[in-house]
């Protein structure tokens, strides 16, 4: 199961959860503050799925994590300040969702499911808190970071 949040711009579609770094700021950092900002959740940090570039001009680089749930919030930053939602999809449901608006967050989600070694595991059989889970399905969020591509 993978965590989606409403669009700022859009609150009728879904996105992986995920923005810019802060100056000094390291990739992965960004990525757990984003996620805990966005989707109200806070975990240990994955591995990375890839780094993404829009195009071979582009100056920006997308870093693209795994972050397993160990917590969740009942109200968050964007939920109080701009009504943002969040939802669990299974990985395959989520690529459709995505596919159409954001295909290249639909991409991040393929690399979960071409990838061999498991990206998340449960955290000893506890559930994040706040919310009840099914235990024997992983839980984790796909964060994203957008740097210069001269860091």
């Amino acid at each position: 199961m993978v965590l989606l949040v409403s669009s700022s711009r859009h609150p009728d579609q879904w996105i992986v959860p995920g923005g810019g770094m802060e100056p000094e700021e390291e990739p992965c950092g960004a990525a757990v503050r984003e996620v805990y900002e966005e989707a109200g959740v806070k975990g240990r940090l994955g591995r990375l799925l890839g780094i993404f570039e829009q195009n071979k001009d582009s100056k920006h680089r997308t870093y693209v994590y795994t972050l397993m749930v160990t917590e969740t919030l009942e109200d968050w930053e964007d939920s109080v300040n701009i009504g943002r939602k969040r939802k669990w999809f299974k990985v395959d449901e989520a690529i459709r969702v995505l596919q159409s608006h954001k295909p290249v967050h639909a991409e991040y989600l393929r690399r979960l499911t071409n990838s061999c070694v498991p990206v998340c595991s449960p955290t000893n059989g506890k559930t994040p808190s706040s919310q009840v889970m099914d235990n024997n399905t992983p839980h984790c969020v796909v964060c994203s970071t957008q740097g210069s591509a001269n860091r």
